[in-house]
């Protein structure tokens, strides 16, 4: 598509610019071709979660499996020290031969479980890898195609009129619409390949960054109900958590003063946040989507639909789990929990 991109403009640079009409229509084609590219890699990356959530499920039935074996392995001990008047009324029983068949099953469905965590290990890694190839090639041209269009507004100030300087600007803002999206696909496939350097964070340091950085409208205010705690983990995935639900809940607003509350309790097991804010609310229909990616509550806004999804994978990375309370134009209130213990120390 660049040097498409290219060809276009030097033909219209040196027949003139009465045509520049054709000039716009030609970026627009241009375009099309990127729309298509996304869409192809959105049913993949669609097609990928699916097949990962499945095997995520039979990994979940083989452990429940292994639990019934294990209850069977303890009735059979418990009955090795039985007293001589009940091991007489259990002789047809053969401890031996039930022990083997035991054994056997366990071989067999630890056999099946690795064979899983193979195929799910390799698809995560071909979904990376994927990810990653495909986004470098869109956001090269995606580049090409902002410095080319800006370059243009400049240099030709005077040719420009009103519906022209509106086509080259609808051009500039789907680009950035894409490279938004781009970005999100990056974020989401490079969740749980971020490295490791665990440490002990002070949420309400990290939340105090994110709305210094994040430029906060004046009329947003950001209630901390409590003192949040300290956790253990990557600091990279907490801000993006917290900074995707904060920017959901000014985002989806329609009030005049924006107010959002985040909050926190624990117990023994986890930590459970809150973030609350008077938006619109999301649809009862929607409440079961809104997690899945690429999913958005307008299709016409400028968001990627992979915030809540990147959201959702960071929260069970850390062996927590995520849910909403809503209501049409009162608010949404997301929770979610995060496992003390959650193994990533």
């Amino acid at each position: 598509m660049n040097p498409l991109l290219k060809r276009q403009i030097d033909k219209k640079l040196k027949g003139g610019l009465n045509d520049l009409d054709i000039f716009l229509e030609a970026i627009n084609e241009s375009y099309k071709n990127f729309e298509e590219q996304i869409e192809l890699l959105q049913r993949a990356m669609k097609i990928s979660s699916d097949e990962l959530f499945e095997a995520n499920k039979k990994l979940r039935d083989e452990a429940e499996s292994l639990k019934e074996v294990n209850k069977n392995l303890e009735f059979i001990l418990s009955s090795m020290n039985l007293d001589d008047t009940v091991a007489a009324k259990s002789e047809a029983f053969n401890t031996s031969d039930y022990v083997k068949e035991q054994s056997i099953e366990i071989v067999k469905i630890n056999k099946q479980r690795e064979d899983l965590l193979i195929s799910l290990e390799k698809q995560n890694k071909e979904l990376n890898e994927y990810a990653h190839m495909v986004s470098h090639d869109l956001k090269a041209p995606l580049r090409s195609i902002d410095t080319l269009i800006n370059w243009f507004i400049e240099d030709n100030t005077a040719l420009m009129n009103d519906a022209n300087t509106k086509s080259l600007k609808l051009i500039l803002s789907n680009v950035e619409k894409m490279d938004f999206l781009i970005k999100g696909i990056l974020d989401y496939s490079a969740i749980e390949k971020q490295r490791d350097d665990d440490r002990l964070i002070d949420l309400n340091v990290l939340v105090d960054d994110i709305l210094r950085t994040m430029s906060v409208p004046s009329n947003v205010s950001v209630k901390m109900n409590n003192v949040l705690p300290k956790v253990q983990g990557n600091d990279f995935r907490f801000k993006q958590m917290f900074q995707n639900l904060i920017q959901n809940a000014i985002k989806y607003n329609d009030k005049a003063n924006v107010e959002i509350e985040i909050g926190s309790t624990d117990n023994e097991m986890e930590y459970s946040f809150y973030v609350k804010d008077n938006g619109i609310g999301v649809p009862d229909m929607y409440q079961d989507k809104i997690f899945n990616i690429f999913s958005k509550l307008e299709n016409n806004d400028s968001s990627s639909g992979i915030g809540l999804a990147i959201v959702k994978k960071i929260v069970e990375f850390y062996k927590g789990k995520i849910w909403l309370e809503s209501q049409m134009s009162v608010g949404t209130t997301f929770y979610f929990t995060i496992k003390k213990d959650n193994g990533t120390a």
